[in-house]
């Protein structure tokens, strides 16, 4: 097979324009070409009256050692090269020899896929999920968004699919992978039902009515396959003896013996954070971003990023990324973008406001919304204790509690208001979407005076790249403070255990090596192979 690169074409290119394409690249009549498939395609949006698809093509031909032969500079100018394997390849196999089963602890993106794989290399993996099952879990998150009531342990940020599940559903990372890793997790989701143009589109998402059906159904694969998924288990011990792991206790009462364990808890697992810190684990404090949700009408973000082609059924509601330098050294960004989305209750501690985004598959909700947020640091923001970032976060999480009225309501502010520094005391034409809804203010009150002052500098930058930016009536909402996990427990690098700790594998997001699906995916992917990897060593 080979693959072709960067084949351009009009946005609005008939179909047959694809294979003459591939035709002219290959100077070939289409009796020689046998089949052909998109690997990926992408879009380049500078010039908005005359936008440009690009696409990566693998083709199937008659003799294709021979046609390589005739085309010149094959890796040049042609762009055309023979396909690279990008299937997966499994590291190892359980061996008939009896072992401690392994444990993932945390059913998010990262310990789904470390318990996928460690199933499908026979190593029946258990899973512990402080949380619920999915669609119990929906019900509870949605108690909170309409009846304003919390449940601690099933939630946004807990319960079977992680955080990810009520987000955007978002499919693609800037990690590097080598590997075909990520080649890996699409696969997977396609066979458990998401749509198989994630396959191919550059920025693929599903979003989270899928999430659920699909979670399900990998869920379903892993138990068939040996493994052990136990919800409501939520683990209280660490059975360490002479750094190494030995065993858990789960809920203050059941003993689990195992000398493997995933620690794959997620950015928001604070109380877990403290026992590990407590059990001598070591961990140390990282940078996390704090900041606001802010909203605009989805057609304003469309208009400013594909002008007369808005609406365009194959560019689907627009995105952006955005950064900006501010004079007080701080960085302020564009985090999470939800297009056609809306804006979420996210907390996971009674008496904390915490805002997040998520999106359906079909992005077509009125308003888009992102995270403008500015960078914080354990060196100047909070330092002396591993743990820091933890109370910064529940600091900032009260106080928009407290300013938003004590009812789970978002403290929020429109964004004219937020520029001139004045309270607002009235909505625009922008209707905020956060749920169970917000109480006007000025949000200065709300972030320290360095965010405040660095966000209000970015707004007018960012309108000069996304014209309307800055509108009047766009609204921000607080806070915004699960950006990462503000810890790292920090691992080797040879073979991803616990730096202190054997028998350890700490992972994803909640150890500070992944932000986001497919990242949190990836290392869970990585971490299951070193785990069996060990266990062949261990026990042959």
């Amino acid at each position: 097979m080979l693959r072709l690169t960067d084949i351009q074409l009009p946005l609005d290119h008939a179909e047959a324009d694809l294979q003459d394409a591939i035709l002219k690249r290959l100077k070939i009549s289409s009796d020689d070409l046998l089949d052909f498939t998109i690997f990926k395609r992408s879009y380049d949006a500078r010039k908005k009256t005359a936008i440009v698809l690009i696409y990566t093509i693998d083709v199937t031909v008659q003799d294709e050692e021979t046609l390589l032969r005739t085309l010149k500079d094959v890796q040049g100018q042609n762009k055309v090269g023979k396909t690279p394997d990008t299937s997966y390849k499994f590291v190892a196999h359980a061996k008939e020899t009896s072992f401690p089963r392994p444990v993932v602890i945390g059913f998010g993106p990262c310990g789904l896929f470390a318990a996928l794989i460690l199933a499908q290399m026979g190593y029946r993996p258990i899973v512990l999920e402080r949380g619920k099952a999915v669609r119990e879990r929906t019900k509870d998150t949605w108690g909170l968004w309409r009846k304003r009531e919390l449940q601690p342990e099933s939630n946004v940020q807990f319960g079977e699919g992680g955080a990810g599940t009520f987000s955007d559903g978002k499919l693609y990372s800037q990690v590097k992978d080598p590997k075909h890793y990520g080649r890996k997790v699409l696969t997977e989701f396609v066979k458990s039902g998401a749509p198989e143009e994630i396959m191919y589109v550059s920025k693929p998402h599903i979003g989270t009515f899928r999430l659920v059906k699909m979670i399900e159904e990998m869920r379903s694969n892993i138990i068939t396959l040996g493994g052990e998924i136990r919800f409501q288990q939520k683990v209280t011990d660490f059975d360490v003896r002479d750094g190494q792991i030995c065993g858990l206790t789960i809920n203050d009462n059941e003993k689990l013996v195992t000398d493997h364990v995933v620690l794959a808890i997620g950015h928001s697992a604070r109380d877990t954070f403290q026992l590990i810190y407590d059990k001598g684990i070591y961990v140390e404090a990282k940078p996390f971003s704090i900041g606001f949700r802010i909203e605009h009408p989805q057609s304003i973000i469309d208009k400013a990023r594909f002008g007369p082609n808005a609406g365009n059924k194959i560019l689907g509601a627009a995105d952006y990324k955005l950064v900006h330098h501010a004079k007080n050294d701080r960085s302020v960004y564009s985090f999470c973008m939800c297009p056609g989305g809306t804006v979420v209750a996210a907390t996971s501690e009674p008496g904390r406001v915490v805002t997040n985004g998520m999106s359906q598959y079909s992005r077509n909700e009125r308003n888009a919304n992102s995270a403008i947020v500015v960078g914080i640091s354990p060196e100047i923001d909070y330092p002396g204790h591993p743990l820091a970032g933890i109370d910064f976060q529940r600091k900032l999480e009260s106080k928009a509690f407290e300013i938003g009225g004590g009812t789970y309501n978002a403290p929020g502010q429109l964004i004219g208001d937020f520029l001139a520094n004045r309270a607002s005391t009235e909505l625009g034409e922008v209707v905020p979407s956060y749920k169970p809804g917000i109480t006007l203010c000025n949000l200065t009150e709300v972030l320290p005076a360095f965010a405040i002052d660095a966000i209000r500098e970015a707004i007018p930058e960012f309108d000069k790249q996304i014209k309307g930016f800055s509108l009047k009536d766009a609204i921000l909402t607080g806070v915004e403070t699960r950006t990462s996990s503000p810890i790292r427990i920090k691992r080797k690098d040879d073979d991803f255990q616990s730096l202190n700790t054997q028998g350890l594998y700490p992972a994803g997001e909640g150890a500070g090596y992944a932000g986001g699906i497919l990242s949190a995916a990836i290392d869970g992917i990585k971490v299951a192979e070193a785990v069996a990897l060990s266990i062949n060593q261990k026990y042959k």
